[in-house]
């Protein structure tokens, strides 16, 4: 949330960004508990992570998606990785999660395991 604040010296307006709902980030839903959900489909390559990106944005479900070409035992669950702490992940996957609002698919991210497809469940 941005609040208009008013002008500075020289006149010009300026807004601050409103921290108190999201502690403090600036983007992303709130993480509670130091916690989030999500699931991934992860794959080796970026162009394969590409092209089921595109297909959800064309209307595929990402859960059959997952349990067809993820690579991680959790494609079993249509990806779903449950919930997890800061702790339990590279920081390259939690940095793109946290981004995230709930719902929100995340683009190709890479990791030393490979390249995941987000999706934010809470």
């Amino acid at each position: 949330m941005v609040v208009k604040i008013g002008k500075n010296k020289y006149g010009k307006g300026y807004q601050k960004k409103d921290l108190s709902s999201t502690g403090n980030k600036s983007s992303g839903a709130a993480i509670r508990g130091g916690k989030i959900k999500a699931s991934h489909i992860l794959v080796e390559k970026y162009s394969k992570a590409q092209e089921l990106y595109e297909d959800i944005k064309m209307g595929k479900n990402f859960e059959s998606l997952a349990g067809e070409f993820s690579t991680c035992s959790s494609k079993k669950r249509g990806g779903n990785l449950g919930e997890f702490s800061k702790a339990d992940m590279v920081p390259e996957f939690w940095n793109a999660c946290s981004k995230l609002n709930i719902g929100e698919i995340s683009q190709p991210v890479k990791t030393k395991f490979g390249y995941h497809i987000i999706k934010r469940t809470g």
